[in-house]
């Protein structure tokens, strides 16, 4: 009789139907968000059944990469030719994502690649270097294939010097080219004079002097430095403001004691002050030299590398080791620039997912508000969803990236591929949108979430591995 006369206290779970309705006329009502595993799809749950008789396995397994992924102490060494750093072959093009046909890149994707090529004066013209590419005078490789990490397109040639960071806790190294700044770029797909002057001094001047400095200091702790930009509001991937002021401050010196008396320096210092990203690279090349100890572990879950071409979409998991899963990528969404919509723009595309993959991007969105907006977030109530929703599929909390406006808590980090499975919820990106024209560039910024078919591809290997093992 005492339940009859109180005032219900109700619980919702499973469909908001009844949660919505309620709520319109006043009642309260608790909602709990619930689904059947792999939403029901009965192949996939069964999927799942078989790696839960390994759960006390592979848990520990995940234990150990975690612990390698979020251990690692990246130093930013040096920045010298990728021919040097990665001792990369004369004719050889990196580009991002996993493998990929010639006549499958998109637009943009091969406009860079032709860039490239006259970059290096390999040929006169893009009728030349496409010649080049499809005859075979020209390899393409991934960049992920040579330890490195590149943004949109994603191009790296010999030439081009590039950012090494090394991991002092596991002897491991991630590299990553200097980024161009705003405007037309080739990591957009634009590839006009302006483009290839911009990259010739870069090489010839800019990134030797970066080397020289960094080389003077004996590197530079970045580790410490993201830690602090992301209380600072970065999240490093859309937002770099005070990641690439700490830097600019820390590198300095050494750039100063190196710089000699024709005014290098002065023109390096007006390209960092006017280029709010800059430290993106730098961060993509910190998160491969941190993925790097936990890509090849035995039985673990986890993912190590997240990756796309404009074309598929690729991830790499720690029990698989250099075995791609791929899917169709997906267009992002966001905001874009006036005078650009969702026709103009081009499928997703870069390795800067490498950043999400180490728990920061989208999996740390709540600490950037000043983008949150901008990224189709709505606010910091949206952007604090977001991560709180990226956490139901990460294995642990960052011990090191921290986010104040959660009491200090860890960033969610450990994307693991039996919880994408089962809660169907896949890992969010943030992402620039490019043009789906070469020569346009950037028309705006947002997210993209990584397709579910990668994951579901992983799983089934990771389960018939399971069998084949006797496990």
């Amino acid at each position: 009789m005492a339940l009859l006369g109180a005032t219900p206290r109700i619980v919702n779970i499973g469909l908001d139907l009844f949660a919505t309705t309620l709520t319109a006329l006043d009642v309260p009502a608790v909602h709990v968000e619930w689904r059947p595993p792999a939403s029901g799809d009965a192949r996939l749950a069964a999927l799942l059944s078989r790696l839960e008789g390994r759960r006390e396995s592979i848990d520990r397994a995940n234990v150990v990469a975690l612990e390698r992924l979020t251990g690692g102490a990246p130093f930013l060494v040096d920045c010298r030719p990728a021919r040097e750093a990665l001792e990369l072959p004369d004719r050889t093009v990196l580009h991002s994502g996993p493998p990929l046909a010639w006549d499958r890149f998109s637009e943009p994707v091969r406009a860079a690649i032709l860039g490239g090529i006259r970059y290096e004066g390999w040929a006169a013209n893009d009728d030349a270097a496409r010649a080049m590419v499809e005859r075979g005078a020209v390899r393409l490789a991934p960049c992920h294939h040579h330890a490195t990490a590149g943004p949109m397109a994603g191009v790296v040639t010999p030439s081009m010097p590039v950012f090494v960071v090394e991991n002092r806790a596991y002897g491991t190294r991630g590299h990553a080219t200097i980024n161009e700044g705003l405007g037309k770029v080739l990591r957009y797909g634009a590839n006009d004079d302006s483009v290839i002057a911009r990259l010739n001094w870069i090489a010839t001047e800019a990134g030797p002097l970066l080397g020289a400095g960094l080389r003077a200091l004996g590197g530079i702790d970045l580790r410490a430095l993201m830690a602090q930009a992301l209380r600072m509001g970065d999240e490093m991937h859309q937002r770099n403001i005070a990641a690439t002021a700490l830097l600019t401050r820390a590198m300095m010196p050494g750039i100063a004691a190196v710089g000699g008396r024709h005014h290098a320096v002065a023109r390096l210092a007006e390209f960092l002050a006017g280029n709010d990203q800059f430290f993106l690279n730098v961060a993509m090349a910190a998160g491969k030299s941190m993925v790097e100890p936990a890509s090849d572990i035995a039985g673990s879950t986890l993912v190590s590398v997240m990756a796309r071409n404009g074309t598929e979409f690729g991830i790499r998991v720690a029990g698989c080791g250099e075995r791609w899963f791929t899917a169709p990528v997906n267009m992002p969404r966001g905001l874009y620039f006036p005078g650009f919509g969702a026709d103009d723009a081009n499928p997703d595309m870069g390795d800067s997912a490498i950043v999400e993959t180490i728990g920061l991007g989208a999996l740390s969105m709540v600490a950037a508000p000043a983008v949150a907006r901008f990224l189709g977030a709505g606010g910091t109530t949206e952007a604090a969803a977001m991560t709180n929703e990226m956490r139901e599929i990460c294995a642990g909390e960052h011990p090191h990236f921290r986010i104040p406006s959660l009491d200090d808590r860890g960033a969610p980090v450990g994307i693991d591929t039996r919880l994408v499975v089962e809660t169907s919820i896949t890992p969010l990106i943030n992402t620039g949108i490019a043009s789906r024209r070469a020569g346009v560039g950037q028309i705006g910024a947002g997210v993209v979430r990584a397709p579910l078919a990668c994951f579901t591809a992983a799983l089934e290997t990771l389960a018939s591995d399971s069998i084949q093992g006797g496990e």
